[in-house]
């Protein structure tokens, strides 16, 4: 290969990445750009915190139920099938909260309407991009891929208080308007710039389907449920904390505005370093990845576990900071784990069961804070022991799965570590 092939090679493998990862960062603006604008939301639409925190639970409830159909979607008729409709839909859910806000007095129900239709779209889009990543990505390349990916997810956290809260100076309601122009552009490059790998074998019956997928988690469901817990736990706790920081940001410490955006980028900025550089590490090093996720859920414990104690905002978000650095190296590795777990025609739904986990943690961190605000201390308490909790299981049960390919696309799996003196046949 020539040196200008080899620099069109790279540039277009790097076009490729991008246009994936938009998908991510994207689909974390529908909650992350709001959080700053909840109080303002709050007061104009003059509902309760509970009431308020709808607004977030409401997107990704949806998306977490949704997401297994749309995972079955994708295994049946292609990954980009579902994925650029779905975008589409985001968007067009965000045009109908905003419209419903300029001609209503009262149009609460109709933001959390538009809410739901958001997350509908919402469930086609990350889930799936992260089945298709590992259907174009070689084993070897695939954990830096989905810590591109992860990466992308936590830049979006990143970027959203800060995106939201300068949004916002035009209208609070503004940041509705700003979905469908990010969602178009996201599919544009989905659909121009990545190809798809064609659908392996036959496409077998829905009752086949059903049987290999029981079989998948007659085999590996154990493992496969403490680590869809540590995604949810994680999530539940990184939003939750959001919330509640954006709260009292505001009641507290009086820092509002662009400001509270920017202290909240603080902590994920942390996560998306963390989860770059996890997913960078663990290509050559796959064994580590069980410790790294231990470690992380046992480090999120100690630090919800610290602060009730702490009344100090820098010592806070230091902390805080921990924590996202944490999250980092929890969450490429799951997903290195899980989308390496089967073969590519069980892959979609397999991930899209995990993403709805993923979706149901951070649809419970919002109201769940909310709801505890005047317990708070109790709360992180609660959530120390429950990350604790998980890190005992994962230290335990969570096994490195490594792939076998069988006939027609599909993979047997066998986890490690083997007994002494085992050999694969």
């Amino acid at each position: 290969m020539s040196q200008e092939q080899s620099g069109n090679s790279v540039k277009k493998g790097l076009a490729v990445i991008l246009a994936l990862s938009s998908v991510p960062l994207i689909m974390v603006l529908g909650n992350s750009m709001l959080i700053p604008v909840l109080p303002k939301m709050k007061s104009v639409l003059d509902v309760t915190e509970f009431q308020v925190s709808l607004v977030i639970t409401l997107f990704s409830v949806p998306a977490g139920i949704v997401i297994p159909i749309a995972g079955i979607l994708s295994d049946r008729i292609g990954r980009k099938k579902v994925i650029i409709p779905s975008l589409i839909l985001y968007g067009l859910g965000g045009v109908f909260a905003a419209v419903f806000i300029l001609l209503l007095e009262d149009p609460y129900y109709w933001v959390l309407t538009g809410r739901i239709l958001q997350g509908i779209g919402a469930a086609g889009t990350a889930p799936i991009v992260m089945a298709l990543v590992s259907d174009i990505y070689t084993r070897q390349e695939r954990s830096k891929a989905l810590g591109i990916i992860e990466s992308s997810n936590a830049m979006g956290k990143v970027l959203s208080p800060i995106l939201g809260s300068l949004i916002a100076l035009i209208t609070w309601y503004s940041v509705f308007f700003a979905f469908p122009v990010l969602t178009f552009l996201s599919a544009l490059g989905i659909w121009l710039l990545v190809k798809e790998p064609p659908l392996k074998g036959d496409k077998v019956p829905l009752s086949q389907y059903a049987q290999d997928l029981k079989r998948v988690w007659k085999r590996q469901g154990k493992w496969l449920s403490v680590a869809f817990l540590a995604g949810a736990v994680t999530l539940f706790i990184l939003f939750g904390v959001l919330f509640y920081l954006s709260e009292i940001l505001e009641k507290t410490y009086k820092i509002e505005g662009v400001k509270k955006g920017l202290v909240l980028a603080i902590p994920l900025l942390a996560l998306t370093i963390s989860a770059y550089w996890t997913g960078t590490f663990i290509q050559k090093r796959k064994h580590l990845m069980k410790t790294l996720i231990v470690i992380g859920l046992f480090s999120l414990g100690l630090v919800s576990g610290i602060v009730p104690f702490v009344d100090n905002n820098i010592l806070l978000i230091g902390l805080l900071v921990i924590s996202g650095i944490s999250s980092g190296f929890i969450l490429p590795c799951l997903n290195t784990m899980i989308t390496s777990a089967v073969g590519s025609k069980e892959r979609g739904i397999i991930t899209s069961l995990y993403g709805s986990v993923r979706f149901l943690g951070v649809a419970a961190g919002p109201p769940v804070f909310g709801a505890m605000m005047e317990r708070i201390n109790w709360l992180f308490w609660g959530i120390a022991v429950l990350a604790v909790i998980n890190a005992i299981l994962a230290l335990f049960f969570i096994h490195r799965p490594r792939e076998i390919k069988g006939k027609k696309g599909h993979s047997r799996v066998i986890l490690r570590p083997h007994p002494a003196g085992h050999r694969i046949k």
